[in-house]
């Protein structure tokens, strides 16, 4: 690998970081897109991008947690669906096609801009919905790891709007339960993929190196972020990626 190489990587994930702190997501959203336009396939980039979140997540969660910002209470209990439903995800990330895969991605990313903007129109008129509390955890966790195992994306970008809509969270208390989610989520993952040999060690711990710093940026920022700020970069960010990854999966 050339110093060139290592340098990309890096400022890849020290991007990845300052959105994972920002937006609750573990950073896979531009980890998995970015490895495969620079030719790493797309389970190696989903492999891969789930190590360097597990570095990147727990350097944002240690800061949340030092500045009195997260809730471990919160983060375990929907984390442990997680850690059974992300070897799922593991099985059916390495039986998809390429195509397939990339294609199922953008779909994802699509799907959460709906969420979030659904719990927008609801909190106004109808607050939080009457979910019960243990239901809603189990199906907010349960989804976040199978979509880490099946997309290397920790699952932040399914628990933020989830958490809205299921436990009426306010966005910016979601993000940082998410992230603290992330550790366990891409941990699961992480593991997972390297029994399968689909994990590139190296590679992700220079993408977590940058990711580290990104995130301990971003984390001191968010507080004195405006909710609107935050929705509207939450939302863009994810429709760019979205059609990205399409255009992607089209010149495979």
């Amino acid at each position: 690998m050339t110093l060139a190489q290592i340098g990309l990587l890096l400022l890849t994930g020290l991007g990845s970081g300052l959105f994972a702190g920002i937006l609750g997501i573990g950073g896979g959203t531009i980890l998995v897109p970015a490895m495969v336009s620079l030719q790493y396939t797309p389970v190696q980039a989903v492999a891969t991008s789930s190590l360097a979140i597990v570095i990147t997540s727990l350097s944002g969660s240690i800061q949340n947690w030092r500045m009195g910002y997260l809730d471990w209470r919160q983060v375990l209990s929907l984390g442990f669906p997680s850690l059974i439903t992300a070897q799922l995800g593991v099985e059916l990330a390495t039986s998809f096609s390429a195509e397939a895969l990339l294609n199922a991605f953008a779909v994802m990313l699509l799907a959460n801009i709906v969420l979030v903007n659904i719990r927008q129109k609801i909190v106004p008129r109808e607050g939080p919905p009457a979910t019960s509390p243990w239901l809603a955890r189990l199906l907010t966790g349960g989804l976040a790891g199978l979509l880490a195992g099946l997309f290397g994306i920790g699952g932040g970008v399914v628990m933020v709007p989830l958490q809205m809509l299921l436990l009426g969270e306010p966005i910016k208390r979601a993000i940082q339960t998410s992230l603290g989610v992330i550790v366990l989520t891409a941990l699961a993952a992480s593991l997972g993929h390297a029994g399968k040999g689909n994990l590139l060690p190296l590679v992700g711990g220079i993408l977590g190196t940058g990711g580290l710093l990104g995130a301990q940026i971003s984390t001191r920022f968010l507080p004195k972020l405006p909710v609107r700020v935050v929705n509207w970069t939450f939302n863009l960010f994810l429709l760019g990626l979205a059609i990205y990854t399409f255009w992607q999966a089209w010149h495979r």
